[in-house]
Parts: structure tokens; sequence; C-alpha cells
């Protein structure tokens, strides 16, 4: 089996690989051309040329987030929030289950009583959103003539509602128009979206604080979507009693969503090693990078899911448990919990200390205890595959991608499904610009040490 550590080296020249191209020294190899007879200052032009064509690193990032509500009931508010941004007509998008619970009936008690606002229910939003489903949607979206959007659900149903939203405003639209390169044209988002409103019914996604929208292509059987800050919400309204009507398995799988999330910001590249530098700043994309302010957010929900998740595995009625998990979901997004161990043994050697940091975590202990400051730094990332395992299967989760299901014939197929999605893979340090057999190499390896533990 390959190796499944990267040295910083590795790291850093895959990161780079397809921004430098080839060497400008060696541009007319092979052509019989000689430039012995330019003088010094001719030479310096010459090489000078293709320099200064490279892409620019980054250097800055930008704190671009919806606003938000959080309390116990505050979902009866929404009636007053449209009627304050003078809505004519809303679009409610909610599923079929939702419907018939708690959030939904508040929301629509709300509707009803206050404000007098005509609105319309979406209630056909599938679980996990495919390329059909957001169609569907979209279709009903034009026809409908809103001013406004509201999403009640999880990140399934918020997401779906985002992109309604964005091909109502973009009416002669493709859906591959927006989706994200390579599978889609990527195109940038560059008029005003309606105002929409976002409770969520899941502590996991986090999407009603972000301007990602996730879509599965069944037909090539990965997931991908569309990723701009237009598409954040207005206004999170996050409603500690819209939890309650979940099974412990959904708190489970969504509080998983926020450690994981929370572990990739805060083990992401810095933002200042993203390239290409935005031409404009509007073109800033919404996954920057791992900066000083989302250090802090990704670490907070960090260390409120490794103490809180595990107690709401065994009392799904730990109110106080439930309460922070939501919160936590605002600042984190989506993870990959089979794969987490070996993923982040993989990325440890690219930053050591922030790796140890998280495996003190894990621990409960701090980085300066003994028993995590004398590890040495070659050996963070087996300890954090070992510690992340076993707080999963503390949550009674299947050991590794074979209790699942799969395979090792499947990682061909596993491989072809990952590289594609670029929003994570580009900031996931020694993952990132994946081009090659030498990235897909380490992508095989890290999937390859997921299959158990």
């Amino acid at each position: 089996m390959a190796s499944t550590r990267a040295s910083r080296s590795t790291i850093f020249r895959l990161m780079n690989a397809t921004q430098h191209g080839a060497c400008p020294c060696h541009g007319h190899r092979g052509s019989g051309h000689h430039h012995h007879h330019l003088n010094p200052l001719s030479q310096l032009r010459k090489l000078a040329t293709p320099i200064n064509d490279l892409p620019e690193k980054e250097y800055a990032f930008e704190i671009a987030a919806s606003n938000l509500r959080f309390g116990e009931g505050v979902t009866a508010e929404v009636a007053m929030d449209l009627a304050n941004m003078n809505a004519r007509k809303v679009a409610v998008f909610t599923d079929k289950n939702l419907i018939k619970l708690h959030p939904m009936k508040t929301v629509i008690h709300a509707l009803e009583t206050q404000g007098d606002i005509p609105y319309e229910i979406y209630d056909d939003v599938s679980v996990e959103p495919t390329e059909a489903s957001w169609r569907h949607a979209i279709e009903w979206g034009r026809k409908g003539d809103f001013s406004h959007f509201l999403a009640v659900g999880g990140g399934s149903v918020i997401d779906t509602a985002k992109a309604a939203n964005l091909f109502t405003v973009y009416k002669d639209a493709d859906l591959m128009d927006f989706i994200n390169a390579p599978i889609g044209k990527g195109l940038a988002v560059t008029k005003t979206l309606r105002p929409l409103i976002a409770v969520p019914t899941t502590a996991g996604t986090g999407s009603e604080t972000t301007g990602a929208a996730i879509v599965d292509i069944t037909s090539k059987n990965f997931k991908t979507g569309i990723a701009s800050r237009a598409l954040r919400p207005t206004l999170g309204i996050v409603d500690t009693l819209n939890t309650d009507s979940c099974p412990t398995q959904v708190h489970i799988s969504s509080g998983l969503d926020v450690l994981f999330h929370a572990l990739e910001s805060y083990t992401a590249i810095p933002y200042y090693e993203r390239m290409p530098r935005p031409k404009n700043p509007n073109q800033r994309p919404a996954y920057q990078g791992s900066n000083d302010v989302s250090d802090i957010f990704s670490m907070w929900a960090l260390q409120q899911a490794i103490k809180y998740l595990p107690r709401i595995a065994k009392n799904q009625d730990d109110k106080e448990a439930k309460k922070h998990m939501l919160l936590a979901a605002t600042f984190a997004g989506i993870g990959v919990a089979l794969t987490g161990p070996s993923v982040f043994r993989f990325t440890a050697p690219s930053s050591p200390h922030r790796h140890r940091e998280a495996l003190a975590l894990f621990k409960y202990t701090t980085p300066s205890d003994p028993s995590i400051s004398r590890l040495p730094d070659d050996s963070i990332g087996s300890a954090l595959f070992d510690a992340i395992a076993k707080f999963l299967d503390g949550l009674g989760l299947p050991r590794g991608l074979t209790a699942v299901g799969y395979t090792k014939n499947d990682l061909e197929r596993l491989v072809d499904g990952t590289i594609p999605q670029r929003r994570v893979l580009d900031l996931a340090p020694g993952i990132g610009n994946v081009v090659g057999e030498d990235g897909r190499e380490h992508l095989r390896s890290i999937l390859e040490g997921a299959m158990s533990y």
C-alpha cells in the first residue's frame, strides 16, 4: 500500500503543480536556437514575461456570512421578518415529512396570522437532492413570480431553495451554467438574488450561513454543487425547538458533519497559500482557506462537537447538548465521517501544530499535556487517526468503508467521484490540485486507509 502520509514538500508541490506550469528557463528546449548572443537585459526581459504571468497568491480574506438569529421559539418571528422585508409573495420550501411537524406548523401559523403575506409551499424536496430534483424545484420557482424565499428544513431543503432562488433570477440559464467547474461552467453570479430566510431543522450542514448548495449528479456518481457568496441566505433563524423531532441517528450524522467540517476548516491551507488571487474582490470564493477569524469559529465548533455529540448519542433528550450542537452547526458544514481518520492522518504533516491541537481535544486534554507535547511531529497523524477512530466507535458508527459495503474494487470509482469536488479539495493540504497519477495515488491511499479501522 502506498504511504498514507504526505511530506511537507510533497504537499506544497501538489498545491502548486498546476499553478506554475513549465519552467520558463526551459521554454526553448529542443528549438535549435541559441540566445548566448543576447545581452543580459534582453535575457532578463525574456525570463520576466512568463514569471509575471504566474498566478499571484491570495493576500486577503473576507468574512461574509448571513445574519443569524439564535434562540428558543424564534421561528414564530419569521412572518414579521418577511413583512419587514416588504415581501409580496413568498416561496416556502420544505419536504413531505417536515410539513407535518412542529417547525412547519409554526411557520404556517405565523404566515396565516401575521402580516397577511401570500405564499405557496413546495414540499417535493428530495432528502438527497439530485440534478433532476433541482430542475423540478427550479421549474416550480420560475413559475411563481416570488419576491422572497423561505426554507424550512435541513441542508437539502435550504440548498434546494438556494438553487431555485438563483435560477428564478437567471430565468434563461441552464443548471450546468453555475455548477462548479469542471463539471459545470462555474459562472460567476453577478445579479442580486431574492431575499432568502433559512430555518434549519437539523444541526449539521450550517447551510443557513453559507453560500454553497450541494447536489448529487447521479449520472456520474458524485456530489458537487454551486458555491457563491450571492447564494447566502439573508437571514438564518436557528431555533433550538426545531431539532426535537430528529431521530438519534439523524442527530449523530448531522453532528458528524459539524465535527469534520470544523476540523477540515481548521486544518485547511492558509488563505494566503490559495492561488490565483482574484482579479476583482467580488470573485473571491466562498471557501477561502483557514484564517484568523475562521480559526476561532472552527475550533469552537470542534470543541462543542467532541463534548456534546457523545451526550446526544447516549440521551436524545439532552436539551443542553442539542442546543450547543445546533449553534456549532452554524459555524460548520459538510464532512465525510468514515474517511475522517485516514484523511487527517494524511494531512497532519502539513501543519503538525494544528493537528496536535485537534488531537488534544479528542483526548480531552491540552497540547501542553506531556502525552501530547512529547509526540514527534511524524507521529501526530497516526495518533489522530486512532483518536478519531475511537471517537467514532464510541458513537456506534460502522468501522470504515468496508462496514457499509465498499471493497478495494471500489477504490478507482471512489477516486473518480472525489476529484471533481474542487471546492473541498483545493483547500485540503496535500490533496488539492490532484492532477495526474501522483495526486490520484494520494487519494487512493487515503481511501484505502479508510476501508477499516
